[in-house]
């Protein structure tokens, strides 16, 4: 790809499309620079290279997902915490009204097929254990039994099962709980 051997700048791009576009010299990176990630909505990361990253040190910076949320690992991650475990969109907006409580971090959450689970980057289906597109024709990957085990135990799954008062419930008769 283009760029890698810019003296002080230019952009590449790697095999499976993610850029970097910044500061570079002698086929490394300095300075600044920025990824950009396109399979997952273009998210970033922002990186100042260490002085001594020909060395083997690493680059210092921030990820930006899709939706905004920052991410450094120099500044304490207070994002879904045990003491606030609201989404992004609604710490930036407020909750929605009772009964309208996000099931992701989106205003309209993609359509699940009943028994798959939603992996953020796609849709997996547990039978052939492989994650496509939302549009449900693009391949992204293939799960071993490990991330199996993860998307099954952890992702939101679209409904093959009843969800609500029971079937068999006709009528629901509120209680004053002041007067007993």
């Amino acid at each position: 790809s283009s760029g890698i051997n810019a003296e002080y700048g230019g952009t590449y791009t790697f095999p499976n499309g993610t850029k970097y576009t910044g500061e570079m010299k002698d086929n490394r990176f300095i300075g600044t620079g920025v990824f950009t990630f396109p399979k997952s909505d273009s998210s970033t990361y922002r990186v100042t290279w260490s002085d001594n990253a020909s060395a083997g040190e690493e680059g210092v910076g921030t990820y930006k997902f899709r939706d905004d949320l920052l991410f450094s690992v120099e500044d304490e991650w207070d994002y879904c915490q045990d003491d606030d475990r609201r989404f992004h969109q609604e710490r930036l907006h407020g909750l929605k009204a009772a009964g309208r409580s996000r099931k992701v971090d989106a205003d309209s959450p993609p359509a699940i097929p009943e028994g798959w689970y939603d992996t953020q980057d796609g849709v997996y289906n547990p039978h052939l254990r492989v994650v496509f597109g939302y549009d449900l024709k693009t391949f992204v990957r293939n799960a071993d039994d490990e991330e199996h085990k993860w998307i099954v135990e952890h992702c939101r799954r679209g409904s093959d099962f009843y969800v609500g008062l029971a079937k068999h419930v006709k009528d629901v008769t509120p209680v004053n709980i002041e007067s007993s």
